[in-house]
């Protein structure tokens, strides 16, 4: 049974990730809107109306789903970075560590952040992509299953970023040269089907590629690869990536000395 204790430990921890990125919203739900926004005039109506269509459907309505997923895992991703890492430079990771709460709350108080995080942005990102375009559901469950299993996905990954991290530069390293590039090169702007053959075969070990393949899926009906082998994949990096920071967390890297 789910102790009482720990249900409060968690509600404490999610409370003060969703009020963190809350009171500064101008900084961290503001500035994702505006950007993509500006995907949506320059990508979607000034050079989408040269492209035409893709996959059967129009360029812009092809890439809002890219876009939608973009922003969430970019935003699930950095909250959970910078939130667990200025944790750990303020000491008060230390609070946390000698209180008697598991790991596993630890880290579903800070996923959980980083999830709500990542769906607000989505969801704004997603009532200006209307302005655009008329969005139409094909299948709301692939759609929910899988931006939240990647909002997860990317939650994790951002806590096991913050514990190597030891500067607040380690924390942007990644996103800017490995999780930046995964995104664009994951099929936000193209279909694979569009790529040589050595790419294609390159895209299939982008793990970003078959989650935007399977929320498009969810939005469009239409994917470059089975749905059922996105789902898979994610799973298993979810799987993989929860393991790895339950175990340096119970070891104490990162953050014991």
């Amino acid at each position: 049974m789910f102790k009482c204790s720990y249900r409060i430990a968690l509600q404490s921890i999610l409370r003060k990730e969703i009020n963190r990125f809350l009171r500064i919203w101008l900084q961290t739900l503001v500035p994702p809107v505006i950007t993509v926004s500006l995907y949506f005039v320059i990508f979607g109506n000034l050079i989408g109306a040269r492209i035409g269509s893709m996959g059967g459907v129009d360029y812009m309505s092809f890439i809002v789903p890219g876009l939608i997923m973009m922003s969430v895992i970019t935003n699930s991703y950095s909250n959970v970075a910078s939130s667990f890492f200025s944790a750990k430079f303020q000491n008060n990771i230390e609070e946390l560590l000698v209180a008697p709460v598991p790991n596993y709350i630890i880290i579903w108080g800070y996923v959980g952040g980083g999830m709500i995080r990542g769906l607000m942005v989505g969801g704004l990102v997603t009532c200006i992509s209307l302005l655009f375009v008329d969005l139409h559901i094909f299948d709301i469950w692939v759609l929910l299953l899988s931006v939240l299993c990647t909002s997860m996905l990317f939650s994790l990954a951002g806590l096991l970023n913050a514990l190597f991290a030891k500067t607040f530069d380690d924390i942007s390293i990644i996103p800017s040269f490995v999780l930046t590039p995964l995104t664009y090169l994951g099929g936000v702007f193209y279909s694979i089907s569009l790529l040589p053959p050595f790419w294609k075969v390159v895209s299939h070990f982008n793990p970003v590629f078959y989650m935007i393949n399977a929320f498009r899926y969810g939005f469009l009906g239409i994917a470059d690869v089975n749905v059922a082998l996105s789902f898979g994949i994610i799973f298993v990096f979810i799987g993989i990536l929860y393991t790895i920071v339950s175990v340096l967390l119970k070891k104490g890297v990162g953050i014991r000395s």
